[in-house]
Formats: structure tokens, sequence, C-alpha cells
């Protein structure tokens, strides 16, 4: 079951939110910084809505001010390579880092407010895959994506800019062709758990922090579990249905 947390909502934010410059970034980036992210409590209840500038700002994100979001872990059919992509360097926050599949929010609209069986955030990953990744909407369903569990963490960017979110962790195996956005993603490949963990030792590389996180604690379990299931059931390659329902669904993870 989700433990209950208390925790302040920000009732104002500092006067700096509007005074600071995007005038040195990217212009699509700056942008999307209009987005409107779901703001939400300790225990996930959404009460409102800010831009997505105002959501990753530190001055913000230090009053307590945390927003949802969603990490998707897509994985191969045929062989349960997990598929990675480099953050873009036009990216204002965690730019030119490794990390999972794809990683972004719900918007503050209809679809993607939907909380009933994940709606929103599985809505907000079948928007932003073609977005980032090229993938077709076409080959992107609801039922794909298997909603394991939600964690909360907070992870500065470089002392301006950082995240402090609410995130769902959705797996999915499907097929996928990609065109990558150069404006989001520089680089994409997929890797076997022996591979991530050969990158993860290699200093030239660096990871985003919710990645590094879930792949700590969470990620190699489940992997493990999901290949090993799929075999046993017999499935047609390497299934992520057959995590459903898992002992972790009803849980917020704190990563603090």
């Amino acid at each position: 079951m989700t433990t209950a947390v208390t925790e302040t909502i920000p009732l104002s934010l500092p006067s700096t939110t509007n005074t600071i410059s995007l005038d040195t970034y990217d212009e699509e980036q700056v942008r999307l910084m209009e987005e409107r992210c779901i703001l939400v409590d300790g225990n996930d209840k959404a009460y409102g809505e800010d831009s997505k500038k105002t959501c990753h700002l530190m001055s913000n994100i230090n009053t307590g001010l945390l927003h949802r979001a969603f990490s998707v872990f897509l994985f191969r059919p045929s062989d349960g390579r997990l598929l990675l992509q480099k953050r873009a360097d036009e990216k204002i926050t965690f730019p030119s880092m490794w990390t999972n599949t794809c990683c972004s929010h719900p918007l503050s609209i209809k679809a993607e407010l939907v909380e009933e069986n994940q709606s929103g955030v599985k809505s907000a990953a079948i928007r932003k895959l073609p977005q980032e990744l090229g993938i077709p909407s076409s080959q992107l369903k609801f039922d794909d994506f298997i909603y394991l569990t939600k964690i909360h963490y907070l992870a500065p960017s470089d002392g301006l800019w950082g995240e402090h979110e609410i995130d769902y962790i959705l797996f999915s195996t499907i097929d996928v062709d990609l065109k990558l956005n150069p404006n989001e993603v520089s680089d994409a490949k997929y890797v076997s758990k022996d591979e991530l963990e050969a990158m993860f030792s290699d200093s030239d590389n660096s990871f985003t922090p919710w990645f590094k996180l879930i792949a700590r604690d969470l990620l190699y379990p489940w992997w493990d579990e999901m290949l090993s299931k799929s075999k046993d059931q017999g499935t047609s390659g390497v299934d992520a249905k057959v995590l459903a329902n898992g002992p972790k669904v009803g849980e917020l993870i704190k990563m603090l």
C-alpha cells in the first residue's frame, strides 16, 4: 500500500521564476519549457499546474515544488535488450546524458490527467515516444505499457535547474522503428544487462540521476524476472506483461 506522506504544498514561488532568462538556450527547448506540468503533493495528489520552466528551477524545487513524470523502459522482444537514449546537447536539463528509453511529463490536459489505470501517463508516453525517438504512433498501444511502480526523487542538474518528480515506471516489449529527433536525442542503442553494466563502469559515460537510481534499486530484478517468466510461460519472445500487477504496483517508493 502507498504510505501517506505529509508534505507542505508551496503557496507561492520565488520572484526569480520569471526573471531567469532562457535567451542562451535552444529555441525549441525553450518553447517546450512553457508546457504545463501537473503539480502534485507528496502522496501524488494533483492540485494544480505550472510551466515546465517553473517546475525545473532549483529555487522552486527547494520550496518543495513537485510534479508528475514517467519513465519508459522499452525492451526488444526478440532478445530482451533495453533501448537507451542519449539526451541531446540542446537539452536544458541533464544534456548529453544516457538514460532510459524515454522520460518526460504528463501535461495538464484532459487525456493526461486521467489517473485510473495510469491512463494519463500512458497517453503522455504515447505522445512523447514519437516526438523524441520518431517511433510511429501506430506501433504504440495502451496495453503494451505495463505500470510497475512510482518513485519520488530529487536531483539537481547544474545548480540552476533540477528535477523533483513522482515518476511512474512503465515497461514495454514491442518492436519499433526509430527516427531520432536530433533536438531531443543524439544517440540510441539496445543493450543487454552486461552491456549496461559496462557502460556504467566507463567513466566516459554520464547518466541521468533517475536512471541511475532505478537501475541501482529496481531495474535488474525486474529485468531478470521478465526474462525468466517469459521463458517459463512459453511466450513468443520477451513479454513485459508477465510483470503486470507486481508487488510494488501500490507503492510510492521514496528515493530522496
